[in-house]
């Protein structure tokens, strides 16, 4: 019997017996659609987030204070803090890997409102920097400038859903003035650019049920205008560095914190740290992966439990076609012929099942990747280990009961009641 007739007579078999055949295939389909849900799930995370992360700058670094060993208490001052001055040395020593430093200071949350009209904003002091750092795209009007920091200006960009909102226009607020509540304070800054805004998928993720109409966008002044208004000292407990796209980010960052730290020797309390946002990407996609590889493992235990159903389910089958295989044996069938038959049906039987999973799984995954609002990626590589496992399975689980049958005496075979 060739493989094509084996393949009939399996098919044949599953047919007269449709519902015992799909709750045998019941534990491979769990099995499969669980793993390949958790699979494209999880691809559809781990690029959201690397993406986000990359989109904050690839050949970024951030340097920032960092406590000595043994320090458990301390008292930030102003010479702690790192200084314009150390950055201008850094600029000058470093000028051909550097590209830019952002400066960033938070104010806090606020609203800017004209009316009844109001649009939620997260206030931060900048530096211009921080729009290359950061791929701030200015749809009109100019960024934050270095005369702006100089004079302290009370100048602001802010995006075009926050004009929208208050002036009817993404266009129409620059040169207006605009006025800024935060609590009971109020501010006044003239809107010189407006940026376009990019809504952040892990932001969206986090915003949760909030509509996103009252998500808030960020509204960026001067950051000693910033300064100005927290009271705060005149230096930086971080910055970030922009590199030249040339330049290994990794390795430079290694340069840097060795740099920084002669100005820390004799601090009793602090030294830097310097991370490149690279290598930070590469960490988070190794951690997600293993995190999601080790999910799928364990989901993927429910398909050993499908395999004993297989194992089972043949068993079963071979004690109710024990006089068909003795009338086979009889006929001239080898013992060979008789487990290809048996382990061609636990193949088919695991086969259909891996193909319902998938199809299930892909559903799930991107129907979960939706409601998370990430991109769908399901993953072509897990949707043929699914299949060539499923197959495995099939005969790994239906050898034991197809040798188990080609080893039937035909005489006690045809004596089977």
């Amino acid at each position: 019997m060739n493989l094509w007739e084996n393949i009939s007579l399996a098919v044949s078999g599953l047919m007269s017996n449709k519902m015992r055949a799909l709750l045998t295939m019941l534990g491979i389909i769990i099995g499969i659609a669980a793993v390949i849900a958790i699979m494209t799930l999880g691809n559809s995370m781990t690029a959201t987030v690397t993406n986000s992360m990359a989109e904050m700058g690839g050949n970024n670094i951030v340097v920032q204070l960092s406590l000595k060993e043994d320090v458990t208490s301390f008292e930030l001052t102003e010479e702690d803090l790192i200084s314009d001055e150390m950055l201008e040395q850094m600029r000058e020593v470093y000028s051909n890997e550097v590209l830019a430093v952002s400066l960033d200071e938070g104010i806090g949350s606020g609203q800017i409102k004209d009316g009844r009209k109001y649009a939620n904003i997260n206030i931060y002091g900048v530096n211009d920097g921080y729009q290359t750092a950061n791929n701030v795209k200015m749809m009109t009007g100019r960024y934050i400038s270095y005369q702006d920091q100089e004079k302290v200006s009370n100048v602001a960009v802010i995006s075009n859903k926050a004009s929208k909102a208050i002036f009817g226009n993404e266009f129409a607020a620059l040169g207006q003035e605009i006025k800024v509540y935060r609590g009971e304070e109020i501010y006044a800054y003239t809107v010189i650019g407006i940026y376009e805004y990019e809504e952040n998928p892990m932001m969206a993720m986090m915003g949760g049920m909030q509509a996103e109409a009252d998500r808030p966008t960020s509204l960026y002044i001067p950051i000693s205008t910033a300064q100005r208004v927290n009271d705060s000292d005149i230096g930086y407990t971080y910055v970030t560095i922009v590199t030249n796209p040339e330049v290994d980010s990794i390795a430079f960052a290694n340069t840097l914190q060795k740099f920084f730290e002669i100005f820390y020797r004799r601090n009793p309390v602090f030294t830097v740290y310097s991370m490149s946002m690279k290598s930070v990407v590469e960490q988070m996609t190794t951690i997600m992966g293993t995190m999601q590889l080790a999910i799928a493992v364990i989901a993927g235990i429910s398909l050993l439990v499908g395999g004993i159903g297989v194992m089972n389910i043949m068993l079963v089958s071979i004690t109710e076609r024990t006089r068909e295989i003795g009338t086979r044996k009889a006929l001239g069938a080898t013992n060979s012929s008789i487990r290809v038959q048996f382990i061609v049906e636990a193949v088919i039987i695991c086969l259909i099942g891996g193909m319902i999973g998938i199809l299930l799984g892909v559903a799930g995954g991107m129907l979960g990747a939706k409601l998370l609002g990430a991109p769908a990626a399901p993953s072509i590589g897990s949707i043929i280990f699914a299949m060539g496992f499923s197959m495995a399975i099939g005969v790994f689980f239906g050898y034991y009961p197809a040798n188990k049958a080609a080893k039937m005496d035909p005489i006690e075979a045809l004596r089977y009641e």
